[in-house]
């Protein structure tokens, strides 16, 4: 069996064959992402013909939260233009189509092939410009009443300090996204113009100040890495996304393991790679075409 896997974004979209083992098939296929629904739509009918008479169905990670049913988008996000939740992926094909969030995707495939296989219990966090989660529960998808599961917005202060994208304060997400990071910088040297570019760089060369700016920020993501073993007892938690390559997973691990009232979990960094979403998509329709 494969499907055409299809990863959403805010600035590109990948798509790739996709096995019943997770494994890429031929080549990523790669396309700006358009900022208006007939741009988008043409887009999409596009790839999907190109590959219709290959697959058995169109598995897609979207931004955004996604239906229980998996058909339609109930919850889109700032970087996606303003009509995309009315999307009618159905009608762009005669193929099966299947939608899950990007962050639940890419969980499923660290699941299943990566880093937590085998791991009944565990929970995934995306670090990049904001932060995505996915989380699965004795060997499922934790998906909510109505499929928002997963949102990284809980408190990490009560004071108002730093509002987050969601409008509120404070939220996990303020802090331990790359926006995050890039403020805390602002903050402790001053200087609005400082960028995430420049923390790592700065780490890198061995600057002090930016070092102290990036242990902040490691700090923040220890926090809520406690707060969310405490709450689900996982077998591992995930660090997925363009800045978990900085993180020091060990060092996490170790202060997480020393404050937690539940039992020792292990912190990894995910191994499913930037193409993780589609192919945890894809993974997951298989298993629902299959029954």
């Amino acid at each position: 069996m494969e499907v055409l896997g299809i990863d959403i974004g805010g600035t590109k979209i990948y798509c790739a064959k996709i096995n019943e083992n997770g494994q890429i098939i031929g080549e990523v296929l790669k396309n700006k992402t358009p900022q208006n629904k007939a741009e988008f739509e043409a887009l999409m009918k596009n790839i999907i013909v190109g590959f219709e008479a290959e697959v058995c169905g169109v598995a897609i990670a979207t931004a955004g939260t996604v239906s229980n049913e998996n058909d339609r988008i109930i919850g889109s996000t700032g970087n996606m233009f303003k009509e995309y939740p009315q999307t009618d992926f159905k009608a762009l094909t005669k193929l099966p189509v299947f939608l899950e969030n990007d962050a639940n995707s890419a969980a499923w495939a660290e699941y299943r092939i990566g880093v937590s296989k085998g791991s009944a219990v565990s929970v995934l966090l995306t670090l990049g410009t904001g932060v995505g989660g996915g989380i699965i529960i004795n060997n499922k998808l934790l998906k909510g009443k109505s499929g928002g599961a997963g949102e990284m917005h809980f408190k990490m202060r009560m004071d108002k300090h730093r509002q987050c994208t969601c409008g509120s304060y404070d939220c996990f997400e303020a802090y331990a996204s790359g926006n995050g990071l890039k403020r805390t910088a602002q903050e402790v040297t001053g200087n609005s113009s400082v960028t995430t570019y420049d923390v790592i760089g700065g780490v890198k060369s061995g600057d002090k100040v930016m070092t102290e700016v990036f242990e902040l920020w490691e700090s923040a993501i220890a926090d809520g890495v406690v707060g969310l073993a405490n709450l689900f007892d996982p077998d591992c938690v995930v660090l997925s996304g363009s800045l978990a390559e900085y993180v020091d997973t060990e060092k996490i691990e170790k202060y997480v393991n020393s404050e937690i009232v539940t039992f020792p979990t292990r912190v990894k960094k995910a191994m499913a790679g930037n193409f993780a979403g589609m192919i945890g998509a894809s993974l997951l329709a298989m298993e629902v075409w299959r029954g």
